[in-house]
């Protein structure tokens, strides 16, 4: 949940959407049910993911 709780820290997930993801994975006995996630929330999920890779300096990125 580290990674959801940074998401939220630097505003690329909304305090909904952190709270939706992070219920959804807790509740997720097993990788199969995460992967069932609504798809508005993979997006969001997606978009985030995109967003801290740009802000990631170029000498850190492998």
């Amino acid at each position: 949940m580290q990674l959801l709780d940074e998401m939220l820290s630097l505003n690329l997930l909304t305090p909904e959407q952190h709270h939706e993801i992070g219920a959804w994975v807790s509740r997720s006995k097993t990788p199969d049910k995460i992967m069932q996630m609504p798809a508005h929330l993979w997006r969001a999920l997606e978009m985030a993911s995109v967003l801290m890779d740009f802000d990631v300096p170029q000498s850190m990125r492998h």
